[in-house]
């Protein structure tokens, strides 16, 4: 796993900036992140939404993968499952953690288990989540 450069200004507008998902280490086949309990990652009840949690995951795995990619490649999500344990009331300070593992590291597809925890610890969800692997073809677009 190498240390890659990623350009600030397209993750501050990007789901990722909005948010707020912070990468706190890399180590091989592992990736920890932190992510706000706050109005853009809540339901309206004040509780940390699933889709949040499932954001999360994926955007971590794909950060992961990222990692192992060539300068020609980049992850793209293929699938991403959850179970949701326990819930996070929002809260000024208040952070849920994303603990990824690669289980699988293969040429085209890489499958990660994330674990996302609250401050203390306690598993909130348990998350799959799928890579592809493909050629990058972002200088293309327009």
């Amino acid at each position: 796993m190498q240390t890659k450069y990623v350009d600030s200004e397209l993750v501050k507008h990007s789901m990722i900036g909005f948010l707020g998902i912070e990468v706190i280490s890399t180590e091989n086949y592992f990736v920890k992140a932190k992510m706000p309990v706050n109005d853009h990652t809540s339901q309206p009840f004040g509780v940390l939404c699933g889709g949040a949690s499932l954001a999360f995951a994926e955007i971590v795995a794909g950060y992961g993968s990222y990692l192992f990619c060539s300068e020609n490649e980049i992850p793209v999500g293929s699938s991403v499952t959850g179970n949701h344990i326990s819930s996070v009331k929002t809260g000024e300070d208040v952070f849920v953690f994303a603990e990824a593992s690669c289980l699988h590291h293969g040429k085209r597809t890489h499958l990660w288990n994330v674990d996302i925890k609250d401050k203390d610890g306690k598993l909130v969800s348990s998350c799959r989540v799928t890579n592809f692997i493909v050629e990058d073809k972002s200088k293309n677009w327009k």
